[in-house]
Formats: C-alpha cells, structure tokens, sequence
C-alpha cells in the first residue's frame, strides 16, 4: 500500500508531499496538479511494465501523454530535472530523472540518474496486476468492445490506453464467476462477480439487466434490459448500450474493478461520479468506502461534493456500527495554487467524528453555499 508521495520540479509540483490511506481522495480546481499527482505514479508503473526497469522514462506512455522533458519539468526549478520519493508499507523508494542538455529537454523520455529501486519493487501492487487505472477519459457506450486475451487473461487489466476501460467487457465476460468478497456483496444470493455488477448497476438504475455477446474477433456487445411487470418474461426487449443511460455504461468499470478486487490492490479512478445521477454517486461511493474498508486501495480525483458527503455518510455509519469506513482510513486532500511560484500547494482536511470536516479551505465545494446565500438575500 502506496503511504506517501512526494514530487519535486515535476510540472506544477515544485515540493508536494500527499499522504495517502486506503481511501485518499483528491480534490480541487482545474488546472492545480491533482492529475499530475497521479501520472508520477502512472509514469513509473508503465515504464517498469514496459522496460522492467525506470531508464528513460517515457513521457508519452500508455496512460501519460506529458510530451516533451521540458513539458514535465516546473518551470521555476533551479535544476533542469524532477525528482519522485514514495514510501509504501513494503518499502521507501526514490527516482531522479534529470535533462540538463537543452537538446535533452526537448525528447518525449527523460534519462534517469539516481534511484533507490531494489527487487522488492515486485511486490508492489502499483507494479503488479493487483492494479487498475479508469480514468476520466474512459469508453462510453459502444457498438462493440474490443477484446484483447493478453490484456485480459495473462495481465488481469481492464485498460491499456489512457486509462480508457476499454476492455472491461471483456473483462467482466472472462471473470463472470469470480467469487466477490461477502462485504461487497449488495445481494447474498449470489456471490459472482457478474451478478454483483448487476446488483450493483440496479441500485444505480432499477431493474437493469445486463446482456453480453462474444462477436469473435469483432469482438463484444453489450447490452441492456429492464425488468417489468408487464408480458410473459418479466423483462424488456435488449437495447443497446447506446439507447441507454450514458451514466450506466461509463460507471460499469469502477463497478467491475472494484468487485474483482482483493486486499491490497490499487485503484486509480479519475471522476467516478461522471455522468450519474446525486443518488446513483452516493450508492458508487458506498461500494468504495466498503472496498477501501476492506483493504483495497483506492485512489480518487473528484469533483463532486456528492462524492465528498457519500465519504463523510459511510465514515458516520462505521462509527454507529453499520458497515461504511473508519475515518482513520481516509485521506482527503484540497489542491490550490500559489499564484507567485505558480506551483501546486496541498492541503490535508482533517476529518472529525461524525463525518464532520475541520475548517474545510475556501473553494472546497463551497458553491452550493455561496449561492445559496446569494439566493436568501444574506
């Protein structure tokens, strides 16, 4: 489990440290380095599956596309390079990538000078399968889903490029009968992965059904149908994907990634709230505080108050002894920006029994309240 990181001269970070718990929860403006906090982890984990080693590191990789070494380098630092420290429950690790040259700043790789790296890195699940990245670029509904065995069977991925999904068809098809840890399981009856998607998708939209076909090497369909009270089968013709909810399909590979986790994985997930409904957000971050809870780490870039306040709910409910997650295994995080160094600054929101935050900074979801008081007259 990743416990800390700390950048240095690494696009907008001139010296960012983040400290993370099973739930760490990134929050903040545009444009303020809450993504870049995790393509240092992103970078690392791609160049090592690549090259099995952190030389020359790519910054146009699967999941990052920085561009050029100068791209990557905070424009105020006094030396021409960045630096990555992070400490993980196995082990404390340190990269130094440097471009000193000016021909060196203008390579989409960056040559590495100094590293602390050593065998135990294996057993991280940063760089084993044990991970999941789902960004907030991922597929939404499609005609077909790609299929790719290596990927999916001998890798365990549900994306290759960008952090896309793009396999989670294939994904959920392939491992359709995992066995899902009883804590996650939102019905007991049947304890599948993929009768816990839809389990889960149903208290996002009621009464779906899920439907998958292997086309071969065109690859799957996926498609949808509703439960009723009306004809002689209980359920709706098949409609496509694309005929339905945006939100259902673009939601389904958090579900997925969660579900077929185990202790000790790591999951990146950029905006899971896209696309959903304020109820169906708050029943998506119940499943991760129950799977955070559980020892699955999870990553998440927000900006949804919904996504705050469902974390702020289950920290409640553990407390009062009804499932949730213990607020001692949460992080939540406020990015901002210094306007004089024009650098990333982080701050720690400190969490408080009952699901109360202490003197949450200005901009941390402080809209709905501004306009409110904007609304009364006050």
């Amino acid at each position: 489990m990743i416990k800390e990181i700390k950048l240095q001269n690494f696009k907008s970070h001139a010296e960012t440290l983040v400290e993370f718990e099973n739930l760490t929860l990134l929050c903040g403006a545009n444009g303020v380095g809450k993504s870049s906090s995790i393509q240092a982890l992103l970078l690392l984990r791609d160049n090592y599956i690549k090259e099995r080693n952190f030389e020359n590191l790519d910054l146009k990789s699967n999941s990052v596309k920085i561009g050029t070494a100068g791209d990557a380098i905070y424009q105020y630092a006094e030396e021409d390079g960045f630096t990555f420290h992070f400490l993980t429950s196995i082990d404390s690790y340190f990269f130094k990538y440097s471009a000193e040259k000016e021909e060196a700043k203008i390579k989409s790789f960056i040559n590495l000078v100094e590293s602390s790296a050593n065998s135990k890195i294996d057993e991280e699940s940063l760089f084993s399968y044990k991970f999941q990245y789902i960004s907030a670029n991922r597929l939404g509904p499609q005609e077909q889903y790609p299929k790719d065995d290596k990927i999916v069977d001998i890798r365990r991925q549900i994306s290759e490029m960008d952090g896309k999904a793009e396999y989670f068809v294939h994904f959920l098809n392939q491992y359709r009968n995992l066995t899902v840890a009883k804590a996650l399981c939102i019905k007991n009856d049947y304890d599948d992965l993929f009768s816990q998607v839809i389990a889960w998708e149903q208290e996002i939209s009621s009464g779906i059904n899920i439907d998958i076909r292997d086309q071969g090497k065109l690859g799957f369909t996926l498609k949808y149908s509703f439960e009723t009270n009306r004809g002689s089968t209980g359920r709706t013709n098949l409609f496509e994907a694309s005929n339905v909810g945006f939100g259902i399909s673009y939601v389904m590979p958090i579900i997925i990634a969660i579900l077929s986790a185990e202790p000790g994985a790591l999951l990146i997930i950029e905006n899971p709230e896209a696309h959903l409904h304020p109820h169906g957000i708050s029943k998506l971050t119940e499943l991760i505080c129950l799977a955070a809870e559980l020892g699955i780490q999870i990553i998440i870039e927000t900006h949804s108050d919904h996504v705050i306040n469902g974390v702020l709910v289950q920290c409640k409910r553990f407390e009062e002894g009804n499932e949730g997650i213990s607020k001692d295994n949460v992080k939540i995080y406020h990015f901002d920006r210094d306007e004089t160094n024009h650098c990333t600054v982080a701050n720690k929101i400190k969490l408080e029994s009952g699901g109360r935050l202490r003197y949450p900074p200005k901009g941390f979801f402080d809209q709905f309240t501004i306009d409110r008081k904007f609304l009364m007259g006050f």
